[in-house]
């Protein structure tokens, strides 16, 4: 598994980031057999992960689940409910008993030429129980705008990124508050984050601390894609985000963070490429090369890093 030892200190918006080394690896080799693999998250006591997995251009896209037992990955499962549309960018609640993600399946009734993509959530009653079939969020959330990549607060307030003409840019990170029935109208965050170009796939800190999205293409950018990390200040009102910096981001895409805060791991998929040309004893060594190190297709990494 290729490794990064990084140097640094930074402090970013207020949080002290000091380590002697960070250590950025490839999350599994279970998962590198898999052409495109993104979107991961992982429940807090470890035991499963969900993640997506998509054809090489992406037209088709399925959720998939690994269970944890003894330090060792299961082999990766479809879910059940995952059809011939497209699913994709799960994110399981703080309790482990709803599961959403974007998928442009059509609502029950609808007509295929409506079709868009949409937040949507399963739901089961005990962590071992079956999932339900898929429900729709519904307004206000979902309109007929394209909604990807829910992400929510340990009181359930909603985060996800929309493809609006009412936005800033292309893609903008927007959120909807949870009066605990229903959700209130989406709300844009504000020119601290958004921009008049490429904001998504934000992370909100379970107790809304700081939000961890990709902005794409910017001036103090690595590149492609960078994470790029915002806190609140004591009225509420969101900072300016800053880049992660070299520690993590690279001239390729890195996009769809996940931070674990229990073991303090920041997950993420990248498109890193490290490849080189070598001689090759047989076909089952070029495959092996080729599959399970950084080969400019997505692949999920984790590093330890507090925030």
């Amino acid at each position: 598994m290729l490794r990064f030892k990084l140097l640094l200190t930074l402090f970013i918006t207020g949080f002290s980031v000091a380590q002697d080394s960070l250590e950025v690896t490839l999350f599994d080799k279970s998962l590198n057999q898999f052409l495109n693999v993104r979107d991961f998250c992982i429940f807090k006591d470890g035991t499963e992960a969900f993640f997506t997995v998509q054809s090489p251009d992406g037209t088709i896209s399925q959720l998939a689940r690994i269970t944890n037992s003894g330090n060792t990955w299961s082999e990766a499962e479809l879910l059940p409910f995952c059809d011939e549309n497209s699913y994709m960018e799960p994110f399981l609640a703080d309790d482990g008993l709803r599961l959403y993600f974007a998928s442009d399946r059509p609502e029950k009734g609808a007509k295929e030429t409506n079709k868009n993509f949409d937040l949507w959530y399963v739901e089961r009653k005990t962590i071992s129980d079956a999932w339900s079939e898929p429900i729709n969020l519904g307004k206000p959330v979902n309109s007929g705008n394209n909604e990807f990549y829910p992400t929510l607060s340990k009181n359930n307030n909603l985060y996800f990124t929309m493809d609006a003409k009412t936005g800033k840019g292309k893609d903008d990170i927007y959120f909807c508050a949870w009066n605990g029935k229903k959700y209130a109208a989406p709300v844009l965050l504000n020119d601290h984050i958004n921009s008049s170009g490429y904001e998504f796939n934000a992370f909100i800190s379970s107790d809304e601390r700081f939000l961890i999205y990709t902005k794409y293409n910017t001036p103090d950018g690595m590149g492609s894609g960078d994470l790029y990390m915002a806190k609140k200040d004591q009225n509420g009102v969101w900072q300016k985000g800053e880049n992660l910096g070299a520690m993590i981001n690279t001239k390729y895409m890195e996009y769809c963070p996940f931070y674990d805060e229990k073991t303090q791991t920041l997950y993420f998929t990248a498109k890193r490429n490290s490849l080189q040309s070598k001689d090759f004893k047989n076909m089952d060594e070029f495959q092996d090369y080729v599959n399970q190190n950084e080969n400019g297709l997505s692949k999920i990494y984790r590093v330890k890093v507090t925030f």
